[in-house]
């Protein structure tokens, strides 16, 4: 199992949800890279290359926000990747509007780098859907939509639900975490476990309370 971290951060971020997964018998490992110092489909050139050096016969894929456009240039790129499932947690698969809304100023677009360029701002391959792909949203606006009013309702602070949504996906599920919360959350652990087991969300477990843990 790869995980893939987002924008600004190098995958210590997902260490808790790398602990979880790891408890449910699977076996996690973290590919880092510079998010902003170049373009997605370059990190998907070095991800191609992290994935065949392991030389494991299955893969899955566990990406967060800017992880999951990595992953379908990935995908576009270098198709024959060994079989498993992919679920991105919080993914802008459409444009995301915090990074527009960003983008219009000029610290904004120094804070964004690279991401931009067929990632955040649109351009990301298109899915055909001959892999399995969960995406989980959020709907606990806690972060960036603070500070940037522009974002569509329900989001998780960052990224709008209606941006995290892809044709040709298996199944989408939205749980009440924020954008980085869901990172700290047991019930994404959970349900990004269900869903690399099953190729589908637990919609039955999947609650509409606050989650704590």
């Amino acid at each position: 199992m790869v995980f893939v971290h987002g924008l600004w951060v190098n995958g210590m971020d997902m260490s808790l949800l790398r602990q979880r997964l790891s408890g449910q018998g699977f076996a996690p490992t973290q590919f880092s890279y510079h998010s902003t110092g170049a373009a997605p489909r370059a990190h998907a050139v070095s991800l191609n290359g992290f994935v065949q050096d392991l030389g494991a016969p299955r893969v899955h894929f566990v990406a967060h926000s800017l992880g999951g456009l990595v992953l379908r240039h990935l995908f576009r790129e270098y198709p024959e990747q060994p079989p498993g499932r992919v679920v991105t947690l919080g993914t802008p698969h459409a444009v995301s509007s915090a990074a527009r809304s960003l983008a219009r100023w000029l610290p904004g677009r120094l804070m964004l780098g690279r991401s931009v360029d067929g990632g955040l701002l649109g351009g990301a391959p298109a899915w055909d859907g001959k892999r399995e792909l969960g995406s989980l949203a959020g709907n606990v606006p806690i972060g960036l939509g603070m500070v940037l009013p522009d974002i569509p309702a329900p989001n998780d602070g960052t990224v709008a639900v209606e941006e995290t949504r892809l044709p040709g996906m298996a199944d989408q599920l939205v749980l009440p975490v924020s954008h980085f919360g869901m990172l700290l959350s047991r019930r994404v652990a959970n349900q990004t476990g269900y869903f690399l087991r099953h190729g589908r969300f637990d919609h039955k477990a999947a609650g509409t309370g606050p989650d704590y843990s």
